[in-house]
């Protein structure tokens, strides 16, 4: 009986295992309520920016401040996810619209400090 339970069991944990492929990378995650990019740091969106527009207004020095999240290479769209090319050319990701950066004077995860800046105009990026 020993056998056959060990059998069994083997053959449910290995049936199982075809289902445990990872869901596909997003490129963020979620932390406190807000959206991280694989830094860590805490990612926001510009009100300046047209939603759906497939373009980003933070271009130039502005960029300094706001880096974008970058899109690899070999990246795809995904979900609520879209990717627009800025004007230097260069991808960028977006979520449900709003293009997504980074904060310069952010210096750890879990920072939030570019939050409300340009009278409000930046905000954290909330899933």
């Amino acid at each position: 009986m020993k056998l056959l339970s060990a059998s069994i069991l083997t053959a449910a944990l290995l049936a199982g295992c075809g289902s445990m492929s990872p869901a596909p990378d997003t490129p963020t995650r979620t932390a406190d309520g807000v959206l991280i990019g694989p830094t860590g740091m805490t990612l926001y969106t510009f009100d300046r920016d047209a939603p759906n527009s497939g373009k980003s207004a933070c271009n130039g020095p502005c960029a300094t401040n706001w880096p974008p999240l970058p899109v690899a290479d070999s990246a795809k769209p995904m979900g609520a996810y879209t990717i627009i090319t800025r004007d230097d050319g260069k991808k960028q990701w977006a979520y449900k619209g709003a293009p997504l950066y980074y904060w310069a004077k952010d210096v750890k995860p879990g920072d939030k400090t570019g939050d409300g800046m340009l009278s409000g105009a930046w905000k954290v990026a909330r899933p």
